[in-house]
C-alpha cells in the first residue's frame, strides 16, 4: 500500500464529505504515516490540531481511510513533519496545545503552490482576479484595503496567497498570511503571556498582511479593536491588508462601526460560483498539475455534477483518480459516477425542518431565535425573520398559515409580504442573494 497515494484518495473523499473551513483548517496540512495494519496513523502539524482531529473529526477520518484501507480499525493522530513543501509567503506561527509556537501551516499538503498563473478566469471572478493583479503590482495602493468575498472553495484564498506570492517574489516587502483563528489565538495568547508588544512586532510592521476568514471576527470585541489598530498601523506605513469573507463587510454581525468603515473604504468584490466552462477549464487543470491522464468524460461529468465549489471539484477528481489507481480499473464516467453517485444524490435534496432553519439564520445573523419569533420590529430582527419565512416556504415547503404558527403565530398575510419581499429583492440585490446561499449551505452541510 503506497500511503501517500491512499491519503490522496482519504483527502479527496472528506474534501467532498466534510465543510470547507473544517477540511482547510484541519486536514489539509495532515499526511499518512502508515495504515498497514489495525491501526491508521496520521501525522498533523501541532498538539493543537491531534487535539482537535482526535476530539471532533476522528470518526470522519477513520470512515474515510476504512474505505480505502480495510484492515484499519482505529485512527492515530501524531504531531510531527508533514512532508510538505514550505510556503513562500510567510505564515504566522500557529499557536499549539500547550502555549509554544509551533513551525507556519503549509501552504497546502499536495499539488502546486497557489498563484495567478494556476487560477482559472472566468466570468464568476473576473474582478477579483483583476483587483488582486493590481493588489501584487501596486501593494499599497488604490484598492487598500481588498476585501474578497464568496461562499467557501471559490479561490478567495488562492487568489489572497497568489498575492502575497507575486510581492514577495518580485519585491523586498513581507507578506504574512493567517486566519482570523490564528490571529485571534495570537492575541489571547500575547495578552495571557504579557508578551503583547511581541503580537504588536509581529502583526503591525509587515509591509502586507493577508487575514482570512474575517467573518469568524464577529462578537470579539477585543479581537476587532486589536485588529482596527492593526489595521491602521500597516496602512499608516504605506502596507496594504487584504481580507476574505465568507460574507460582504455590512453582513457580518455585530461588527464595529468603525471596523466596517475600514473595510469598506478600499475595493470589495465578490467571487462567485464558476459557470460549467471554468469548472471543465479548473479540472483541467486541475488534472495537468498532479499529472492525471483523465478522459474528457470524466471531467464533464465532474463539472456537471459539482457546481458550487471548486474545492470540491478538486476532492472529487482526486478522489476519483485515486480510487481507480488503488483498485486498478479504467478510468470512465461509469467509475466517476460510481464514486460520486452516493454523494451528488443526496446533496443539495435533503429535505430541512422549520428547527433547522430557524437555527440556520439565527447563526448567521447572531439573532436569538426567540427575537425571531417574538414581537421584536427592529430593524435587526425583521430582515432576519423575513429571511426564515422566506427559506421556510422555498426550502421546508410549508404552508403561509404553518410558517405563521411557526413564528409566533403570524398572520398569514404577513408571511406572504415577507416571501414576496425577499424572493424578489434577490432577483436584483446581489448581497441578499449571496446571504441566501451562504444559509443554504449551512442548511445542507
Amino acid at each position: 500500500m503506497d500511503p501517500q497515494k491512499t491519503w490522496q484518495a482519504v483527502l479527496g473523499e472528506l474534501e467532498v464529505t466534510l465543510s470547507g473551513p473544517n477540511f482547510k483548517t484541519w486536514l489539509k496540512n495532515t499526511s499518512l504515516d502508515d495504515a498497514s495494519g489495525e491501526i491508521g496513523r496520521v501525522i498533523v502539524p501541532t498538539a493543537f490540531s491531534k487535539a482537535w482531529l482526535e476530539r471532533k473529526l476522528h470518526d470522519d477520518v477513520l470512515d474515510a481511510l476504512a474505505k480505502h484501507a480495510p484492515s484499519v480499525k482505529r485512527v492515530e493522530f501524531k504531531v510531527g513533519r508533514v512532508a510538505v513543501a514550505a510556503p513562500i509567503a510567510t505564515g504566522a506561527p500557529a499557536p499549539s496545545a500547550d502555549g509554544s509556537d509551533s513551525a507556519p501551516v503549509p501552504e497546502s499538503s499536495s499539488g502546486p503552490k497557489l498563484t495567478f498563473d494556476n487560477f482559472v478566469v472566468g466570468n464568476s471572478n473576473q474582478l477579483a482576479h483583476a483587483a488582486s493583479l493590481a493588489v501584487a503590482k501596486h501593494p499599497g495602493g488604490a484598492y487598500n484595503p481588498l476585501f474578497l468575498y464568496g461562499s467557501a472553495g471559490l479561490g478567495k484564498t488562492h487568489l489572497m496567497k497568489a498575492i502575497g506570492r507575486e510581492i514577495e517574489l518580485h519585491t523586498d516587502k513581507r507578506a504574512l498570511y493567517v486566519t482570523t483563528e490564528t490571529f485571534t489565538n495570537d492575541f489571547i495568547a500575547a495578552v495571557s503571556a504579557n508578551r503583547t508588544h511581541r503580537f504588536k512586532d509581529q502583526y503591525r510592521k509587515v509591509d502586507v498582511l493577508m487575514l482570512d476568514d474575517v467573518q469568524f471576527m464577529a462578537g470579539k470585541e477585543r479581537t476587532q479593536e486589536e485588529f482596527f489598530h492593526t489595521f491602521n498601523a500597516i496602512r499608516d506605513n504605506g502596507g496594504q491588508v487584504i481580507m476574505t469573507s465568507d460574507r460582504p463587510p455590512k453582513a457580518i454581525p455585530t461588527l464595529e462601526d468603525r471596523l466596517q468603515s475600514r473595510l469598506v473604504g478600499g475595493m470589495i468584490t465578490d467571487v462567485g460560483p464558476p459557470e460549467l466552462e471554468t469548472r471543465t477549464a479548473i479540472l483541467r487543470t486541475k488534472a495537468k498539475e498532479r499529472g492525471y491522464d483523465v478522459p474528457g468524460e470524466v471531467i464533464d461529468y465532474i463539472a456537471k455534477s459539482i457546481q458550487q465549489n471548486v474545492r470540491e471539484l478538486e476532492g472529487a477528481l482526486i478522489r476519483i483518480v485515486a480510487h481507480a489507481e488503488l483498485t486498478r480499473v479504467p478510468l470512465t464516467s461509469d467509475l466517476a459516477e460510481q464514486v460520486l453517485g452516493s454523494i451528488m444524490a443526496t446533496q443539495g435534496h435533503r429535505k430541512v425542518s422549520p428547527t433547522q432553519v430557524l437555527e440556520a439564520v439565527s447563526k448567521f445573523y447572531d439573532v436569538s431565535i426567540e427575537d425571531l419569533k417574538g414581537p421584536r420590529r427592529q430593524k435587526e430582527i425583521v430582515k432576519p425573520r423575513q429571511m426564515v419565512m422566506f427559506l421556510m416556504r422555498e426550502e421546508a415547503s410549508l404552508s403561509y398559515p404553518k410558517i405563521g404558527r411557526e413564528l409566533g403565530g403570524r398572520d398569514h398575510t404577513t408571511v406572504i409580504h415577507a416571501v414576496g419581499k425577499i424572493g424578489g429583492q434577490a432577483e436584483a440585490n446581489e448581497p441578499l442573494r449571496h446571504e441566501l446561499n451562504l444559509i443554504k449551505e449551512r442548511l445542507y452541510a
